[in-house]
């Protein structure tokens, strides 16, 4: 990247950049602290509002709490934006999405009812609780599996889709073989009884009562065993394959992470770190 096209950060917000996206400094370190109890407490307010009595009780204070966390949660991820050279990196990075997402239940459910319970998704911001507590050895296995199944997503696809086919030709023939009287009235149904089958989750709503269907299924139950390992196979060869990175610190341009140990230049952008 070239001078002309680095945003030249004021010093405010390579102030606020240390404090939020930085666990390496004091002040840093106690904000992304506060965070997580933040993200618990605003989690648990959307899951104790689920309970009913509870709900009738205390429904108003929850609400309130539940706008508080939202309102500060979306001044955060404000504060995010404006502290990095290059904000869409991070709008659309795998954490920008999720803080985005995580705060707009709250906001949808003001026009659609219910659905500020998606909040719970906020969970998800608590991983970056191995960054605050500099486990180092956690982060590093973090990076490695992020790494093999990035590396791995190409083959999975094909691997999925193949299976896909599979389920389609398998449930198309139950649908042949057995009769309506066995559950097996269309064949939508009747792959979906094939994808309950092949994957061994078989809840036992639909069973073929003829001898050849019966075979069949034995034989979709057996090939479903070895489709399984396969998705294994294909991320445990990436995951040999992957280099260990414990770097946590984040590109004050573009927010994203995942540096080598000895980087002095961000690998996305070309900023210097």
């Amino acid at each position: 990247m070239s001078e002309s096209e680095k945003t030249i950060l004021k010093p405010w917000q390579i102030k606020l950049h240390e404090i939020i996206f930085e666990a390496d400094t004091k002040a840093g370190k106690w904000f992304d602290i506060l965070l997580l109890w933040a993200i618990l407490l605003s989690v648990a307010a959307v899951m104790l509002e689920s309970v009913e009595s509870i709900s009738t009780q205390y429904g108003n204070e929850l609400r309130i709490i539940e706008w508080s966390f939202t309102i500060i949660f979306t001044f955060e991820y404000i504060a995010r934006i404006l502290s990095v050279g290059k904000p869409l990196k991070y709008i659309f990075s795998f954490y920008g999405i999720i803080d985005l997402v995580s705060i707009l239940p709250s906001f949808i459910g003001v026009f659609v009812s219910g659905t500020h319970t998606l909040s719970i998704i906020r969970s998800i911001r608590l991983l970056r609780v191995f960054r605050i507590l500099k486990l180092v050895r956690f982060i590093g296995e973090a990076n490695l599996l992020a790494k093999a199944l990035k590396a791995s997503r190409a083959k999975i696809t094909v691997f999925l889709f193949a299976v896909l086919s599979l389920t389609f030709i398998l449930g198309t023939i139950m649908y042949l073989i057995e009769s309506p009287e066995a559950g097996f009235t269309s064949i939508p149904r009747s792959i979906y009884w094939a994808i309950v089958t092949l994957t061994t989750v078989g809840y036992g709503d639909i069973a073929p009562q003829t001898i050849l269907g019966q075979t069949l299924a034995s034989i979709i139950m057996i090939i479903g065993y070895a489709i399984i390992a396969v998705p294994t196979g294909i991320v445990s060869s990436e995951i040999a394959k992957a280099k260990v990175h414990t770097n946590t610190q984040a590109c004050p341009q573009c927010s994203l992470e995942g540096h080598d140990d000895d980087a002095k230049h961000c690998k996305f952008c070309g900023s210097e770190l």
